[in-house]
Protein backbone atom coordinates (compact mmCIF):
# COMPACT_ATOMS: atom_id res chain seq x y z
CA UNK A 1 0.00 0.00 0.00
CA UNK A 2 1.48 3.44 -0.67
CA UNK A 3 2.26 6.44 1.24
CA UNK A 4 -1.08 8.32 -0.80
CA UNK A 5 -3.33 5.37 -0.67
CA UNK A 6 -7.15 6.07 -0.03
CA UNK A 7 -7.21 3.49 2.43
CA UNK A 8 -4.76 5.41 5.06
CA UNK A 9 -6.52 8.71 5.02
CA UNK A 10 -9.92 9.30 7.19
CA UNK A 11 -12.89 11.28 7.38
CA UNK A 12 -14.95 11.48 10.23
CA UNK A 13 -18.26 12.63 10.41
CA UNK A 14 -19.98 13.54 13.72
CA UNK A 15 -24.30 13.64 13.50
CA UNK A 16 -26.56 14.53 16.24
CA UNK A 17 -29.71 14.96 17.27
CA UNK A 18 -29.69 17.59 20.47
CA UNK A 19 -32.80 18.78 22.19
CA UNK A 20 -33.43 22.28 21.50
CA UNK A 21 -37.15 22.95 23.08
CA UNK A 22 -35.65 25.19 25.91
CA UNK A 23 -33.39 28.19 25.65
CA UNK A 24 -30.92 26.52 27.36
CA UNK A 25 -30.70 23.11 24.72
CA UNK A 26 -30.56 25.67 22.06
CA UNK A 27 -27.69 27.36 23.65
CA UNK A 28 -26.12 24.50 24.42
CA UNK A 29 -26.85 22.53 20.99
CA UNK A 30 -25.45 26.01 19.01
CA UNK A 31 -22.38 25.65 21.27
CA UNK A 32 -21.54 22.07 19.99
CA UNK A 33 -22.36 23.44 16.86
CA UNK A 34 -19.74 25.61 17.30
CA UNK A 35 -16.72 23.86 19.12
CA UNK A 36 -17.49 21.21 15.72
CA UNK A 37 -16.77 24.15 13.64
CA UNK A 38 -13.45 25.44 15.80
CA UNK A 39 -12.30 22.06 15.84
CA UNK A 40 -12.18 22.42 11.79
CA UNK A 41 -15.34 20.37 11.30
CA UNK A 42 -17.70 21.26 7.58
CA UNK A 43 -21.36 21.53 7.97
CA UNK A 44 -22.68 18.64 5.25
CA UNK A 45 -26.21 19.37 6.96
CA UNK A 46 -27.38 21.08 10.11
CA UNK A 47 -26.89 17.85 12.39
CA UNK A 48 -24.31 16.58 10.46
CA UNK A 49 -20.45 17.77 10.39
CA UNK A 50 -17.24 16.14 8.69
CA UNK A 51 -13.92 16.85 8.74
CA UNK A 52 -10.55 15.29 6.97
CA UNK A 53 -8.53 13.27 9.23
CA UNK A 54 -4.74 12.41 8.18
CA UNK A 55 -4.91 8.78 9.64
CA UNK A 56 -6.88 6.70 12.17
CA UNK A 57 -4.25 7.62 15.17
CA UNK A 58 -5.59 11.60 13.98
CA UNK A 59 -9.45 10.51 14.34
CA UNK A 60 -8.98 8.68 17.37
CA UNK A 61 -7.40 11.50 19.37
CA UNK A 62 -10.16 14.10 17.54
CA UNK A 63 -13.31 11.70 18.33
CA UNK A 64 -12.04 11.89 21.87
CA UNK A 65 -11.97 15.48 22.15
CA UNK A 66 -15.07 15.70 20.14
CA UNK A 67 -16.60 13.41 23.21
CA UNK A 68 -15.41 16.02 25.67
CA UNK A 69 -17.56 18.33 24.03
CA UNK A 70 -20.80 16.67 23.72
CA UNK A 71 -23.59 17.59 25.94
CA UNK A 72 -25.26 15.92 28.76
CA UNK A 73 -29.00 15.53 26.91
CA UNK A 74 -29.54 14.15 23.27
CA UNK A 75 -27.56 11.86 20.69
CA UNK A 76 -24.45 11.99 19.15
CA UNK A 77 -22.72 9.73 16.54
CA UNK A 78 -19.40 9.58 15.24
CA UNK A 79 -18.81 7.63 12.45
CA UNK A 80 -14.90 7.20 10.84
CA UNK A 81 -13.98 6.00 7.15
CA UNK A 82 -11.61 5.92 4.53
CA UNK A 83 -10.76 8.85 1.76
CA UNK A 84 -11.81 5.68 -0.58
CA UNK A 85 -15.18 5.42 1.25
CA UNK A 86 -15.44 9.16 1.03
CA UNK A 87 -14.95 8.89 -2.68
CA UNK A 88 -17.60 6.47 -3.57
CA UNK A 89 -20.36 8.65 -1.65
CA UNK A 90 -23.18 9.80 -3.51
CA UNK A 91 -24.98 12.55 -2.86
CA UNK A 92 -28.22 13.57 -3.99
CA UNK A 93 -29.59 17.35 -4.46
CA UNK A 94 -33.34 18.09 -5.46
CA UNK A 95 -33.71 14.37 -6.89
CA UNK A 96 -30.98 15.05 -8.75
CA UNK A 97 -27.30 13.45 -8.62
CA UNK A 98 -24.66 15.75 -7.65
CA UNK A 99 -21.38 15.65 -9.47
CA UNK A 100 -18.41 14.67 -7.22
CA UNK A 101 -14.78 16.60 -7.56
CA UNK A 102 -12.19 14.84 -9.11
CA UNK A 103 -9.74 13.16 -6.54
CA UNK A 104 -8.81 14.96 -3.61
CA UNK A 105 -5.25 16.23 -4.08
CA UNK A 106 -3.08 15.77 -1.09
CA UNK A 107 -0.08 17.48 -0.15
CA UNK A 108 2.41 14.98 1.66
CA UNK A 109 5.09 17.02 4.00
CA UNK A 110 7.90 14.62 4.41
Amino acid sequence: MSELSGYRFMWMVVMFDLPVVTKRQRKRATKFRNDLLDLGFEMAQFSVYMKFCGGRAAADALATRVGRQVPAQGRVSILVFTDKQYGRMRVFSGGSRESRAAERSQLLLL
